[in-house]
Formats: structure tokens, sequence, C-alpha cells
């Protein structure tokens, strides 16, 4: 098949041909977090079609993480060697087929099995649209253009809360999944046709094969693991909390309906979806990235520690720190551009998979372990056939996210400067 670039076309193409590469990887980044978050926005539903408890839930949820966690082990060597556009529309494939089969599932094995074909799927998104970004975008660009990858990501995210959980109300969850698949189809196939891996100059030049030697480079550099972990310590707070339990925590804190639960925590993917592009240029206008990223975690955590701890608080206030919580976090962003700027370009791929795993470890171990602290504190209420928590449950489960901002801040202190 022959990809549409018109090779011969004006050079006002092929100066726009840049961003509409950009803007195919962004919608699968807008799709991934689709697929990431919507189920906080059926979680009774989930937890009474397949008969569920807290830490079934966390479970079912977190096997996207898991799935995600393996593939992203081979992700970037995979894309650092072979095509990413083959690939990458490989990826888009198995997410809409994953989602498609999810919104048609009848026993939890087939539920789980769709969700691991997502994670796999998704594993590909982050890693795809920053070597893309390296590709075809000059390098003052890619901090701008790396925190652009969090807005999209963000706008899948906040698209998944209130608009998807009203769709959910007036179709039904599953007629919604079996639509958000068919979107996925038409993705896949917009970005087999348009997409090229890297301008033709850029592939002339291009002659270092990639090798074990630079693996291991990779994983043998301290820079890079630190990188890794606090990457996923500041990140997973804002999966776990706008993925799973922020929904029903919001709800019995702050006696939200579910929809207005999920406006509230679209906030914090707004606040991220803004932060992360406007906090990369604040590091690139003050030339260090590194007090950005810590004085932003450290906002973060106060923000969520008020959240979750002063469920007293007017609820607009509330919202505003969840804004606040999600833009800190934007900083997040740029320990990508921190591991390319300590690595050589032709392991941009790779170290991006290496920072991005720790994201997809910690949710796979703490969504069903806040699930399971859950349970542990369960005083045995049910209400319409679902597990109802308490305040104080919630109060104690949810205490990791903070925890996770305060330990990745520190780790910080011993990265060092660009």
């Amino acid at each position: 098949m022959t990809h549409y670039f018109p090779e011969k076309n004006s050079n006002r193409w092929l100066a726009k041909y840049p961003i509409v590469v950009i803007a195919l990887c962004a919608s699968f980044l807008f799709y991934k977090y689709i697929l990431q978050i919507y189920p906080s926005i059926i979680t009774e539903q989930l937890m009474r079609e397949f008969k569920l408890n807290g830490a079934g839930l966390g479970n079912l949820a977190a096997t996207f993480y898991y799935s995600y966690m393996v593939a992203q082990l081979f992700v970037g060597v995979i894309l650092d060697k072979y095509s990413t556009r083959w690939l990458t529309s490989m990826a888009i494939f198995s997410c809409a087929l994953g989602v498609f089969l999810f919104s048609q599932a009848q026993v939890l094995l087939t539920a789980e099995l769709s969700r691991a074909l997502m994670g796999v799927g998704v594993a590909f998104a982050t890693v795809a649209y920053m070597k893309l970004a390296a590709a075809w975008f000059p390098p003052r660009q890619y901090a701008l253009v790396g925190g652009l990858l969090a807005t999209a990501a963000m706008a899948g995210a906040v698209f998944g809360q209130a608009p998807l959980a009203f769709a959910v109300n007036a179709l039904g969850w599953r007629y919604c999944l079996y639509l958000v698949g068919l979107v996925g189809f038409v993705i896949a196939l917009l970005f087999l046709l348009i997409v090229r891996d890297a301008p033709q100059s850029s592939l002339q030049k291009s002659t270092h094969p990639f090798s074990l030697k630079d693996l291991l480079q990779v994983l043998s550099n301290k820079q890079n693991w630190l990188l890794t972990l606090y990457s996923g310590l500041a990140f997973s707070p804002i999966a776990i909390f706008g993925g799973l339990w922020g929904n029903p925590f919001m709800q019995q804190a702050y006696h939200l309906t579910k929809t207005a639960a999920a406006s509230m925590i679209s906030l914090v993917f707004i606040g991220l979806g803004l932060g992360s592009p406007l906090l990369g240029m604040l590091s690139d206008r003050l030339g260090n990235r590194l007090s950005v990223m810590f004085y932003s975690t450290c906002v973060a955590a106060i923000a969520i520690i008020l959240v979750l701890y002063c469920p007293g608080l007017p609820t607009g206030f509330a919202g505003i720190l969840l804004f606040v919580f999600g833009f800190s976090l934007g900083s997040f962003m740029l320990a990508f551009a921190i591991g390319k700027e300590l690595n050589s370009a032709a392991l941009t791929a790779s170290v991006i998979a290496m920072i991005n795993t720790s994201d997809a470890v910690l949710d796979a171990i703490t969504e069903p372990g806040i699930g399971k602290l859950l349970d542990v504190n369960w005083d045995g209420k049910i209400v319409d056939g679902v597990h109802y928590f308490s305040l104080h449950s919630y109060h104690v489960a949810l205490g990791v996210l903070p925890l996770y901002l305060i330990v990745g801040a520190v780790l910080l202190l011993w990265v060092r400067k660009n």
C-alpha cells in the first residue's frame, strides 16, 4: 500500500506536513486516554455486570496496564529498528479491536483479554508521538511539541469523562464502546495512508543500526532510571485518580452525581493539557527544567492532599485544586525532553519507552492495590448490588497518591542538570 504524500507538491504543503503527522499522532493519544479511563465512568455497571468487588474491578482495569507494561519493554527497540508508520497503524488497530470486543463481552475473561489487547496497542502511542516529533520538528521545538502530547492526551481524557458519561447514560455503555471501536479503525487507516517515518533526507542520512550495545547503554545510565522513576511517580496519581478511583471518591466525599463528579475529574485533565506545553515553555525560558519539575510536583502534592483530606471544601474550590493538581503535573513531560537531551538521537524511542514504562508498572500495581485496601476497610455495606466504600476507606486507600508525588520530587534532587 502506498501512503499519501505528494512528493512533487508545493513547498507550502511540505511545510504543513509535519503538523499533519503530529495531529494524527495526537489523535492516537486522544484515543488512548479514552480507552484508559472509560472504566471510571462505568464502575457500577462493570461491578454489577461481572459481579466484582473493589479488588476485582481494580484488576479488570489494571489488565490494561499489565499488557501495556510488557509491550512497553519492546516498543522502543522495535520502533528504533522498524517502520513507525506500520507498527503504529497496527497498534491503533489493536486498540480498536480490543474496545470493540470489550463492548460485546459477556464473561470476565473476555473483558480482561480485551483490555489487555488495548494495553498492547496504546503502549505505542507516546513513544511513536515523541519519535515522529523528533523526526519532523527541529530540536528547539521538541519540548513544546512534546508538551502538546499531553494536551492531546488530556483532551481524550476530558472527553472520556463528562461527555462519555452523558453518552453512556443516553445510549448504554456497550453501544458507546462499540462506536469508540469503529472510530479506532478509521484512525488506524488514516495513519497508515498518510504518515511517513521521517523526511526523505533524514532517511538517507540515518545509517546507525540499532544494536544490543545501544540498549545496554540506555539501561546502564543512572540518569535514565531516575527520570523513569520520577515519571511513573508523577503521572500515576493522575492516571489512578482520573482513570478509576477519583470519580467514585468525588461522589462520596463531595456528594456529587456521577456526571458532576466526571466534570470535576475533567478539570485534572484540562489542567494537565494546559500545563504541559506552558511549563515546557517556562523551562525553556528559564533554562532549568529540573527546578520547574521539582516545584510543580510539590504544588501538585499539596493540591491533592487538600482535595483528599478536606472534603468539607466548597465544590468550586475543590475544582480549582484539581485543576492545579493536573496543571502542576504537566511538568512530568519534561522528563522526556531531558531523556532525549542526555542520550544520542538514535536511541530516542528506546529512552522514551523506558521512561514511559514506569507509568504502566505503577498503575498496574496501584489500581488493584487501592481496590484491595478499599476491600480491607469495607464495612459490608452494599447498595444496588455494588460494594459501598466509606469516606474513611477512600482516605486510607488514596493516601498513596500524595506519597508518590513526594518521593518523585525527592528523586529529582539526584538528576543532573543539563
